[in-house]
């Protein structure tokens, strides 16, 4: 028994050596070498199905595609009896609305707008892109990394902040210690503890050669209450 116990504190330390050696940046290329090993973000050309799990509503099945060259977005969302289309290409965007070109009524009732559009491509584009969109510019990353507990696992934490042109939320990405794998993330508004969310990730599905996590599960940094998940497709 006292063997197991000292190989264990020896791999223990040596783990906390590495994690100690590596620098944020470095971190962050690991995860990438993981998630994307040829770098098919930068020319991704892709379609994505997404499934949206929340309580007391109805699934909301979105089909979300991204061309990054041609600065492309398209999604189109099925909640209930209601399908939401938003298509950008470059600097054009259109909206319809179960099908129709919506009316100013429509419009309200259902928050419709440009503005919502280029919300969704920069959310769609940003978590799927992940680890790689760490690598944007005006993306400030910590050079020193953490070791810590999460949620009973073991990860290797970088911190991430932003210029004030970029944004304002403080983030922290959970990296899995022997792969690199980025397993949950976490931000906070105005790095006051008691706001924000966490995020957990778990399953993996590859799409254009790029591991994307296949399930994440949203919870409330503050009371752990749980929001919802979104579950990734090939196609529903």
């Amino acid at each position: 028994m006292k063997k197991i116990n000292i190989i264990f504190v020896m791999l223990f330390a040596v783990t906390a050596t590495k994690a100690q050696e590596l620098s944020g940046k470095s971190l962050l290329e690991q995860s990438i070498q993981f998630h994307d090993p040829n770098q098919n973000w930068k020319t991704f050309q892709g379609t994505l199905y997404v499934t949206m799990e929340t309580p007391n509503k109805p699934n909301r099945n979105s089909e979300i595609a991204i061309d990054l060259p041609q600065e492309y977005f398209y999604l189109k969302a099925q909640q209930g009896d209601k399908i939401t289309e938003y298509t950008i290409k470059q600097k054009e965007c259109t909206i319809r609305f179960n099908g129709q070109l919506p009316t100013e009524e429509e419009q309200k009732n259902n928050n419709l707008s440009c503005e919502r559009a280029h919300l969704y491509k920069n959310y769609y584009s940003y978590l799927y892109g992940l680890p790689m969109k760490l690598k944007d510019p005006g993306t400030l990353i910590d050079p020193n990394v953490a070791r810590k507990t999460f949620k009973g696992k073991q990860y290797l934490v970088l911190k991430v902040t932003y210029d004030e042109t970029v944004g304002k939320d403080t983030w922290f990405f959970y990296f899995n210690p022997k792969t690199f794998a980025m397993e949950a993330y976490q931000f906070l508004k105005n790095s006051e503890p008691e706001t924000g969310e966490y995020i957990l990730l778990s399953g993996m599905e590859t799409i254009n050669g790029i591991k994307m996590p296949k399930t994440r599960a949203w919870y409330y940094n503050k009371d752990d209450k749980y929001l919802g998940t979104d579950i990734l497709k090939t196609r529903f």
